[in-house]
């Protein structure tokens, strides 16, 4: 089970104006992902392209880190992905991208992200989150319930 995760407008509200609110929400996201030890995480943030993975590992608890286990590919490298699945939807296209170079196009998935658009209309895997908020109860719940529903079906 994976979860693709974006940092901005999720892990802090977007824009952030106040570095000290930077990845403010990334201890409920932990304590989260702590209820469910068998999720890994790939990062589809935007943060991707200036750090490595290294480096984006160390914003997280080191018993979360070490499940970080990759970021997505920019959808410019997927030409054969954005024409099947569509030009708008870039972000899923990036998430199919990743699925498919790791060998694992058939894992279960959720993605947690603030931009809808960027993903196909109705897409079950998607959490969203409200740009300028970022998690918050109803989205940690959303998110919890998606985990467990797909864990479950997994036993």
């Amino acid at each position: 089970m994976i979860l693709f995760l974006d940092f901005d407008g999720v892990l802090h509200p977007e824009p952030c104006v106040d570095t000290g609110m930077l990845l403010c929400h990334l201890p409920l996201l932990e304590s989260v992902l702590r209820e469910f030890p068998s999720v890994q995480v790939v990062i589809s943030s935007t943060w991707r392209a200036t750090r490595t993975l290294n480096e984006l590992r160390d914003y997280f608890s080191p018993d979360i880190a070490d499940r970080v286990i990759g970021v997505t590919p920019n959808w410019r490298d997927l030409p054969d992905l954005l024409d099947a699945i569509g030009h708008t939807y870039v972000r899923q296209v990036e998430i199919e991208g990743w699925l498919r170079a790791s060998g694992r196009p058939w894992e279960q998935w959720v993605a947690i992200d603030d931009k809808p658009y960027w993903f196909r209309p109705f897409l079950p895997n998607l959490v969203k989150c409200d740009s300028q908020v970022g998690l918050c109860d109803s989205v940690i719940n959303e998110l919890r319930a998606r985990l467990d529903e797909i864990t479950c079906m997994q036993i």
